[in-house]
Parts: C-alpha cells; structure tokens; sequence
C-alpha cells in the first residue's frame, strides 16, 4: 500500500524546492504544480519566490500526486513550534465552524495527530454518502429530451425531422423520466471518482471502492459553479446538503493535469483571517446565550455609492453597542495600522457605537490596551490580545467567556 508523504508548514512560511522538510524532499515538480494552481485561483493562495513557495494566510492542505502540504496557523515564534499543536488548533477551528466533522472511528487518529487533513474530509464525504445509500437514494423527475422507439411525451418536431428523415422507426420527444440518475447524484458521483483517484494506494481507496459498488450507476457530468448555484433544497433532499456541500469543496478545487504531467491536485484552504472570525463569532454568541446581550455578525451597511461596510461582530448589550474586529495577526508591539483605528472610528459611527475592539490572537495572558480617539472622547478604540489556548495547549473553548469578561472590566458592556 502507498503511503502518502506529508509535509507540514506553518503559514507565511516558505518551501524551496530541492530542500528536505520533515525528511520529505519538495520537488520542482510540486513547484510546478502549486504555481500553475495559484494563477488558477488569482494568486491568492502563494507568493512565488526565486526557486520557492511562500504561504500566505490560507490555512488548510493541498494535495500534488502522493504528497501532502498541511498549512498550519501560527501566532507567535516563540510559543510552542510543535506542528501537531497547531493542527489541533485548525482542526478544532474547522470542527466549530462547521467546516469539518470528525466522525468517532476517526477521532482516535486525530487526537494522535496521526490523520492527514485532507483524509478526513474523504472520510466524513464517504460515511455522508454510506448513510444516505442506507436510508434509501431518492428519484427525481427531469425532461429528458432524445430519440426514442415509441412515440411518447412531446414530439419535437424540428429535432424529429432533422434527424429521422429517413428512420421512420424513431421520435425525438420531450418527456418526464423518473429515476436516480439526477443532478445530485451526478455530483456525489464525480466528487467519489476524484476521491477514488486521490486516494489510490490508500487505506480510503478501498472503501470508496465499496460505496461506489453500492451507488448507481449516472451520468458522467463536468460540474462548475454553476452546477452548484442552480440546486435548490427541500424537505425531499435536505439530506443530501452536507454531502453536496463537501463535494462542491472537493470538486472546485480539484486540477487535473495542472502541470501537463501526471500529477493531479486538490487543494482545501481556508482563509484564516475569516476563520479567526467566524470561530470568535461562535463562541460569543454562546457565551452570550442566556444572558441580556445580542450579538450580531455580518451586519451590513450602505456607505458610498452602493459601497457597504461591514464591521466582524457587533456586541449590543441595552443602548449600547461595541464593535469588534478580529485580526489574525501577531500584534507584539501593540501597535495598531491608522487604517485599522479609521475603520473602527467609521463603525463607531455608523453603529453609534461608544467602543471599538481590535481583537489579536496570543498565546500569553489576556490583555488590552486602550486609547481614546479625540479628547473628550466620543468614542474609544480598545486593542486586546486573546490567549487563543487553554492550559493543555488545546484551543480554548471558554474564549468567548474571556472576551466578556475583558469587555466588562473596561466598561465597554454590563451583566
């Protein structure tokens, strides 16, 4: 059985190819691969150096024929540099914002830190597939429109004329057709060939073997966005949304061929800025669950000529409202950019806020600093640094207990 090699590296980081990274040599080959993917994807994902990959704040992992690349979060150097740390920190992010599911069978793995990333999300896609093959795969109603041996439907004169003039036997209809090749099942179908192809020589491909044996046979489709935009869900095939949700991540990010060799690519990334966000969302909202407090995300306004603004969280506790900003940045010097203390000054405006908080993550004790925009202060920017683990090295799932607490010892809301 093929092992698949991996190599981890914490964001911002860079590989130059010809070099060893845990004992695993980075090739040009995988060079190659990652350049021609990122101008796929605007070069967003890398920075290309002299001979080298330079990460950026995508977090996640890609895969290039038998090789992984885990990229890791990191904060601060000189924190714990253990790799297996900060793919718990990922993991757990994911897991919070929904993003990932670690199934019981595979949490022993995980804990181990002996799991690659991108097998667990192969894994949670086949068990989604193995329970929906057990609870029964639904039929749907299409038009199918196609030469047929007995006139049924609707005739499509134009088309029948074209091309049956001289084959008597035949009609081209329009008609209903009820069965389980639909464009669900055409999706879950491509996402399992790319698993299949993925992972060859796995311990997976075995068992995506299996559930293919158990699928029916459909239509080979090419999916895009578009595929996925025009799905609409409803009480008959809410249980397929996860599924179809995991393979629009595999199927958007597969490339095959990227580099006109044999190598295929798949890469999961995730923004880490937006991740830290949605992760700190989560958890003030349920910090704030039973308490007089809202807590708002994604709260948009109008700004200049149909341009929003938008602030990460707004906390309004009574007549009150505080706006925080998360950053996933190490903040060392507590020295926040002018744009950012603007950007806070117009939230606090467009919100009638009274306070701002730009929110760092840390691996120290918690702390804030706060200074005052103008004199006599309509409104007063805060910095605070969050220690993003708990005493076992482990994310913390308090933070959003903590984020109150330094909220409610500078004033900036009542409980």
């Amino acid at each position: 059985m093929r092992t698949t090699k991996r190599i981890q590296v914490f964001e911002h980081r860079t590989l130059y190819y010809g070099s060893e990274y845990d004992g695993i040599l980075f090739q040009k080959k995988h060079f190659d691969s990652l350049a021609k993917l990122n101008s796929l994807h605007d070069n967003k994902y890398f920075t290309l150096v002299h001979k080298g990959v330079k990460f950026s704040q995508y977090v996640g992992v890609v895969r290039v024929d038998d090789l992984n690349i885990e990229i890791l979060p990191k904060v601060d150097a000189s924190h714990n540099s253990e790799k297996a740390v900060w793919q718990g920190v990922l993991i757990e992010m994911l897991k919070q914002t929904k993003k990932l599911k670690v199934q019981k069978v595979g949490q022993a793995q995980v804990n181990k830190q002996s799991i690659h990333l991108l097998d667990i999300y192969f894994d949670w896609f086949l068990r989604e597939v193995q329970d929906l093959c057990r609870k029964g795969l639904i039929k749907t109603y299409y038009k199918e429109s196609k030469n047929v041996r007995a006139l049924k439907g609707k005739l499509e004169f134009a088309q029948h004329l074209s091309q049956n003039l001289i084959h008597k036997e035949r009609f081209y209809t329009s008609h209903q057709v009820y069965n389980q090749d639909h464009t669900l099942h055409q999706i879950i179908n491509q996402a399992l060939s790319i698993i299949e192809l993925v992972s060859k020589g796995t311990y997976l491909y075995s068992r995506c073997k299996e559930v293919q044996l158990n699928f029916p046979e459909v239509t080979a489709i090419i999916c895009n966005e578009a595929t996925f935009s025009k799905l609409a869900f409803n009480r008959k095939n809410k249980p397929y949304k996860t599924a179809i949700e995991i393979a629009r991540l595999i199927i958007l990010n597969f490339a095959p061929n990227v580099s006109g060799g044999s190598e295929n690519m798949l890469a999961l990334l995730f923004d880490m800025n937006s991740l830290w966000e949605e992760y700190v969302l989560i958890k003030l909202k349920e910090a704030t669950r039973d308490l007089d407090i809202e807590v708002f995300g994604q709260n948009s306004k109008r700004f200049w000529n149909g341009i929003t603004i938008r602030p990460d969280i707004v906390v309004k506790n009574g007549n009150n409202s505080s706006i925080i900003d998360t950053k996933w940045k190490n903040n060392k010097d507590n020295k926040p950019s002018t744009n950012d203390l603007r950007q806070m000054y117009v939230y606090n405006e467009y919100w009638q806020g009274r306070n701002a908080l730009l929110l760092y993550p840390g691996v120290h004790s918690d702390a804030l600093i706060t200074s005052q925009f103008n004199e006599p202060a309509a409104h007063s920017c805060g910095l605070a640094n969050i220690n993003v683990f708990n005493t076992d090295d482990k994310l913390d799932q308090e933070i959003g207990k903590r984020i109150l607490l330094i909220l409610e010892k500078n004033n900036l809301i009542e409980r």
